[in-house]
């Protein structure tokens, strides 16, 4: 049984099993999400969160949220906040809130002991310089000609820098000559004089990436830093910035690496999304095509679906493609579940039943959910005219064509059988008018033998008299290539799919006016919607969360 579980056990939660095993205390064991403030979180981040606070979870152990705020450039308190709401959305809660920014003072401070060690200097040339003497990981480096100042003038130097004098910058002195490139003398400060969104003015230096988020980690106490497998090659650099500073007896963070999250037909970099934002061909960071978490929210995915869609790609050392059509599948799964029907004709005809009373308004009743027995039942009013799509009529069918046409009978759903028997066209010889009868004794759930009958074809429906008129955005995938973020020399935004949004006007039924921005509806027969954010009530705007099966890939196929 012991080996079952071992078994079962993906590769991370593997290693820290086996530090406990080694000796690791438990009660010491402490995860973290780190994320850069610097845009929205994306699906990718989705992955990194479900991971990092179910491990919180299997282990009985705090998760932070922790902010690497070290670039004011492209740091915002929207970003923050967009954050913290995407977490929580997710279903998660973290133990404490913390900022690489409120370390600023340990990291420089720090910094000048490494000066003093003669483990870092200051650097005059530009970016350009420093790049080209690093040459390739196969040939030596250059040294810079300022790598053997003295301490002194090192010292006297980064107090200038902290001042906002100059434009030099503060390197490790590690090793030139390193087949790892992150170990060619990085750059630890750099001079940036923008106004940052928690400290203000307060400094005109701040550190890199590199410099402060192993030792964020370590002043954290986290025992299991967890990161994508592009960062496999920082971990040297990550270990020797540690081995600096570590004192023996506290707890020394292990970062491992496990495969981000590729989805085809998808751009998960913070940058590209930001491009599109920027671009405009987008309408924002949560736009119901981008693949960032309050994208999907808003179009209509659920925080279930999200954590079921991670569990099943699992946590892998190796980089692999995920099919786009197994997060819809499990957003379809979940909404099959829990969303209430409702009916909407979005490619409306007008469909009137001749031997139906003029202006009686009757209100039928059907079920809300038959997935869930305690969804209820709902009423909608049915009229003498009616709308149907226009597909679901054929003047002219084969015998395989069951829905409806010229004196053939289909069923209402949740009302009456009816045959149609004529129909009326405009100059263009486009249908306009359909003519029907219906069975009065027909009516679904009455008990009468008549209700009982059976017909091969069930029908969707809006009162023509009593709805309410809607539009519908109707999402397409963004992309047209497979793997647009890939590197194939051409810009990603030339796959951009210009069919990616298209907007249609339909009517809904009245029972719509009770719908959330929170939680989609089904269309019968059509898929799954949600209200859009922007809706109101003379204006209801609806987006197309995921069809009822998959048809992507016959479309592909053709």
């Amino acid at each position: 049984m012991e080996k079952e579980e071992k078994k079962n056990l993906n590769f991370i939660e593997q290693i820290i099993e086996e530090d406990l095993h080694n000796g690791f205390p438990k009660e010491k064991l402490r995860f973290r999400f780190p994320p850069e403030p610097n845009g929205y979180l994306h699906i990718g981040h989705a992955k990194a969160i479900c991971l990092n606070f179910e491990l919180g979870k299997k282990f009985n152990a705090p998760v932070n949220l922790r902010f690497d705020d070290t670039n004011p450039e492209k740091e915002e308190q929207e970003f923050v906040d967009s954050i913290k709401e995407d977490i929580n959305w997710l279903g998660y809660t973290w133990s404490k809130e913390l900022y690489a920014s409120d370390y600023f003072e340990t990291l420089y401070n720090w910094a000048i002991e490494l000066i003093k060690q003669g483990k870092a200097y200051i650097d005059d040339q530009s970016s350009e310089e420093i790049v080209k003497q690093r040459t390739t990981p196969f040939e030596n480096g250059i040294e810079s000609p300022f790598r053997n100042r003295s301490v002194e003038e090192n010292l006297e130097l980064f107090e200038r820098m902290k001042n906002g004098e100059g434009t030099s910058v503060l390197r490790a002195k590690i090793d030139m000559n390193s087949p790892n490139m992150n170990m060619r003398d990085p750059v630890m400060y750099r001079i940036l004089k923008k106004e940052h969104h928690r400290t203000g003015t307060k400094w005109n230096i701040y550190p890199t990436y590199d410099w402060t988020h192993g030792q964020s980690d370590y002043l954290e106490g986290i025992s299991h830093s967890l990161c994508s497998l592009e960062f496999e090659n920082h971990r040297p650099l990550y270990e020797w910035y540690l081995n600096q500073v570590y004192v023996d007896g506290t707890v020394k963070n292990k970062q491992r690496e496990f495969a981000r999250l590729n989805l085809n037909y998808t751009v998960t970099s913070k940058r590209k999304l930001q491009k599109l934002v920027e671009s405009g061909k987008v309408s924002g960071w949560d736009d119901p095509r981008m693949p960032t978490i309050s994208g999907l929210r808003r179009r209509g995915y659920t925080p279930e679906s999200l954590r079921n869609f991670m569990e099943k790609v699992g946590v892998a050392k190796r980089e692999n493609q995920i099919d786009v059509a197994l997060l819809e599948f499990s957003i379809r799964d979940h909404l099959n579940k829990i969303a209430d029907r409702m009916m909407a004709v979005l490619d409306p005809v007008k469909l009137i039943i001749s031997n139906y009373p003029e202006d009686k308004v009757e209100y039928v009743e059907t079920e809300n959910n038959p997935e869930d027995e305690n969804a209820g039942t709902r009423t909608i009013p049915f009229t003498k005219e009616l709308y149907i799509e226009r597909e679901d009529f054929m003047e002219n069918a084969s015998k395989k064509f069951f829905r409806l046409t010229i004196d053939k009978e289909v069923r209402l759903k949740g009302a009456y059988i009816i045959k149609a028997t004529s129909v009326t066209k405009d100059s263009d010889g486009n249908i306009t008018e359909i003519y029907a009868t219906y069975d009065e004794d027909s009516k679904s759930g009455s008990g009468t033998e008549a209700s009982m009958r059976k017909v091969k074809g069930t029908l969707h429906w809006v009162s023509a008299k009593e709805n309410l008129p809607i539009h519908v955005n109707i999402y397409d995938r963004l992309f047209q290539d497979e793997t647009p973020d890939s590197d194939k020399g051409v810009d990603f935004m030339e796959h951009l799919n210009p069919d990616s949004l298209t907007t249609i006007h339909g009517f809904g039924e009245i029972n719509l006016k009770h719908a959330t921005t929170e939680k989609a509806v089904q269309f019968q027969r059509l898929g799954y919607f949600i209200k859009d954010k922007n809706s109101t009530e003379e204006n209801l705007i609806f987006n197309k969360t995921v069809g009822l099966r998959d048809t992507w890939s016959k479309i592909k196929s053709k």
